[in-house]
């Protein structure tokens, strides 16, 4: 008996396949999903679409994440497998409204109008929708069964724990003893961090420390040879990666390389599977930087680190709500308090007192540390403003739309106000989604970094 493969549909990409032992799926909050099969052909597919449609009409980036541009090439991917359009059956799932609502989501319902566009779509091919549940306030999670044809969609994370259970708040020594337990951040990115905050380094200085360093020298190698470059001659030395990738790119490199390791302690507590937090922190790093560079309000690869290490908190707390879950997720979504109100409520802290106090042990610039530890409530910062705003909007875009297998869900309450912090308006926010990279949950999700 063959073991079935799970393939996850990231947000802004569709897979499509003949049948085989393989499930497709996908986390879905405010996207969509929509999943076809074709049983006398055997063969379907998911996409994972986060918007109606591009923002503007001749926006043609990453088609993929727009239900009118990239379900048309969906469906002809399925009718060049030998699907017909007579024989296939959708699922439909998601576009949500993923607590904390307030009028803001109301107004934009950006997850209605992308599930009404992608009905429309779906109509116009004459295909028959077996299974419809969009809208309401949770995350689902949706599945296709390419070996039996078989649809499957179910709330995710927190439904599976009885009404009577009693988690118990850990003392505070306990989380003090999980954050001294933590494997440190390795001190090539610490020294790392420290020489980019200071605006005034020599890249030789940063090299001659990597190299002290024989897993993140190895590490940052075989990223800069990997297959996205197709150079022909491979890259042997630190030296010649620098020449080669130039020094932003060979900078976030190694220091995502060297806290790779750090991320990877973390369990299932905060993630849908283990990995998760990496990814988001990775995709919350490449939005910052974005952000950073097309608002000018802050130095590029500032705003990079200070998305990387947003959430470093939850490497200690892992474990305190991986023992409540899915509990946790059950108050965040059903009751009226916000994530880090129900933290405080199960722990008596939160993942961002407990990253400032990481970041400040571990002597990170004043910078980071007011990062990490407003980037819940960016208007509570005092001196580096534009960088925590730019770090919340980038945590909220990918947490609200990509779901990074990750469940933290951030309150677009008083967004306006906070894009109007680094000189943005509401009416752009729909164009910002389109800052999300696409490829942070790949297998080398650095990759990423590429094409940031």
């Amino acid at each position: 008996m063959s073991e079935i493969h799970r393939y996850h549909v990231a947000a802004g990409s569709y897979r499509v396949d003949t049948q085989k032992a393989m499930i497709l799926e996908a986390y879905l909050g405010t996207c969509v999903g929509v999943a076809l099969y074709d049983p006398v052909a055997g063969v379907g597919g998911l996409i994972h679409l986060l918007l109606p449609e591009p923002a503007t009409p001749d926006d043609s980036f990453q088609p993929e994440k727009y239900a009118s541009t990239g379900f048309p090439p969906f469906v002809q991917a399925l009718y060049d497998q030998g699907a017909t359009a007579e024989n296939l059956k959708a699922c439909i799932a998601g576009g949500a409204l993923v607590g904390p609502i307030n009028d803001t989501d109301f107004e934009m319902d950006i997850g209605g109008r992308t599930a009404e566009r992608v009905m429309q779509l779906i109509h116009a091919e004459r295909i028959q929708v077996e299974k419809l549940e969009t809208g309401g306030f949770f995350t689902c999670r949706l599945e296709l069964n390419l070996k039996t044809g078989n649809f499957m969609i179910e709330p995710a994370g927190f439904d599976k724990l009885a009404d009577d259970v009693d988690v118990k708040a850990p003392e505070p020594r306990e989380i003090s003893r999980a954050i001294e337990d933590l494997q440190p951040i390795p001190q090539i990115a610490l020294k790392i961090l420290r020489i980019i905050h200071s605006e005034d380094y020599e890249i030789k200085n940063i090299t001659e420390e990597i190299r002290k360093d024989q897993v993140i020298s190895a590490r940052t190698l075989q990223l800069c040879n990997s297959v996205i470059f197709a150079r022909p001659k491979k890259i042997e030395s630190l030296e010649h990666a620098l020449v080669m990738l130039g020094q932003h790119l060979f900078l976030k490199l190694v220091i995502s390389a060297s806290l790779n390791n750090f991320f990877n302690q973390i369990g299932m507590g905060y993630s849908l599977c283990k990995g998760g937090i990496y990814h988001h922190a990775l995709g919350t790093a490449v939005i910052a930087e974005k952000l950073a560079t097309l608002t000018g309000q802050a130095e590029p690869s500032s705003a990079y680190t200070a998305g990387l290490l947003h959430d470093i908190g939850k490497v200690a707390l892992d474990q305190f709500i991986h023992s409540g879950f899915p509990l946790f997720y059950r108050e965040c979504y059903q009751g009226e308090k916000n994530f880090s109100e129900v933290e405080k409520q199960l722990l008596g802290t939160d993942h961002t007192e407990v990253g400032a106090e990481l970041a400040l042990s571990s002597s990170f610039p004043e910078s980071l540390v007011e990062s990490i530890r407003h980037h819940h409530q960016p208007e509570n910062a005092a001196q580096h403003v534009a960088l925590v705003h730019i770090v919340y909007l980038a945590d909220l875009l990918m947490s609200r739309f990509h779901s990074g297998l990750e469940m933290e869900r951030l309150s677009t309450d008083s967004l306006a106000s906070r894009l109007a912090a680094i000189g943005l308006s509401i009416s752009e926010f729909p164009k910002l989604i389109d800052q999300i990279p696409i490829n942070v949950l790949e297998s080398s999700p650095e990759l990423a970094l590429m094409s940031a």
